[in-house]
């Protein structure tokens, strides 16, 4: 497997050192993967990713009314707005 090199600053690299039970390099490895699952579904069409979440699901999608999906829209936009406006400042 090739090796990469981090750098982090010193007090974050304090704080590590106080959990020597934790394999950083594993946490790195699954942050950088999770990273990039995000970035490459961002970069796949409608359709690619359809094929991917599969026939049972688009089946589904194409058989919910367009209110339900204006309904679950606008609960999510409110719950992130209570989130964001009640976020304290720093």
């Amino acid at each position: 497997m090739p090796n990469i090199t981090l750098s982090v600053p010193p007090d974050l690299y304090r704080r590590m050192k106080k959990h020597p039970e934790i394999k950083w390099s594993e946490v790195a490895r699954k942050a950088i993967a999770e990273y990039l699952a995000k970035i490459e579904a961002e970069e796949l069409s409608s359709d690619e990713l359809l094929s991917l979440l599969g026939e049972d699901f688009r089946k589904d999608l194409e058989s919910t009314p367009v209110e339900e999906y204006e309904k679950a829209l606008k609960k999510t936009r409110d719950a992130e707005w209570k989130r964001l406006s009640t976020t304290p400042t720093s």
